[in-house]
């Protein structure tokens, strides 16, 4: 599923470049590995170049560092406008992300639009602002950047993840809020079809700002590509430092 063909946005956003958002095309099947002709086993799916299975190896497995310190604000203000287009981040997502949008003023503030079939449970979700059901998920949780390698950024950079639009997806909310700070061995979408573009979001995030996975995360990221071993490894624009002006705690 090409995320960039499966939801529109309505408008234009400014600066952040999120046409520079592209997941992979290949869908993702459930493939049990077994033994094929002559009781030979199956050999593992490789991945071609380009591709988020080939690109797990080049991931650096560490043990999960402690939680401690851990603050949202290590990460900045929430939703910061990092692009300097004059819309926070939360809006610019729900913009790109959600069809038939409708705004409070101008252009920015979006006031209502819906979340076709919503990645995590499939469902078409209506938005209505201050009702809402639907978040804005970190695909890598920050919280689970802390543990693996964020704690010793610049905080800059903690911004910057905290807001880049690769990292960042529309989605239910109840969902989303069961993931917690999860990684992809301890939670994944109840949504199989979207599974295989869910990892391959974590794995470019992590490949893309130098975070690390432990071993079971590979595994299980290996695990989910091996199904689909041509989906391809999103590409983002966004900078890895937020401008000068931000600060973080």
């Amino acid at each position: 599923m090409r995320y960039g063909a499966r939801r529109g946005a309505s408008g234009v956003v400014g600066a952040v470049a999120l046409g520079g958002l592209l997941l992979g095309a290949a869908g993702c099947k459930d493939v049990e590995v077994s033994g094929g002709a002559g009781g030979e086993a199956s050999k593992p799916a490789q991945g071609a170049e380009g591709s988020a299975l080939k690109a797990v190896d080049g991931l650096t497995v560490k043990g999960r560092s402690p939680k401690t310190g851990y603050d949202r604000d290590k990460f900045g203000s929430a939703w910061a406008d990092t692009d300097s287009n004059h819309c926070d981040t939360r809006n610019d997502i729900l913009k790109r992300d959600l069809k038939d949008v409708k705004f409070k003023s101008g252009d920015c503030v979006i006031a209502s639009g819906v979340l076709n079939d919503d990645p995590y449970s499939g469902d078409d979700i209506r938005f209505t602002r201050g009702a809402s059901k639907i978040d804005i998920d970190h695909l890598v949780s920050l919280s689970d950047a802390w543990q693996k390698g964020a704690s010793k950024w610049d905080p800059s950079k903690r911004i910057a993840l905290a807001n880049d639009p690769l990292n960042l997806l529309a989605v239910s909310a109840g969902p989303n809020r069961s993931k917690g700070d999860g990684d992809t061995a301890t939670w994944l979408p109840a949504n199989k079809g979207y599974r295989c573009t869910y990892v391959a979001g974590q794995v470019a995030v992590k490949a893309k700002y130098g975070l690390w996975v432990t071993s079971a995360e590979k595994a299980a990221m290996k695990k989910v590509l091996a199904t689909c071993p041509d989906q391809k490894l999103p590409e983002g624009t966004a900078p890895t430092k937020a401008p000068e002006r931000f600060r973080a705690k």
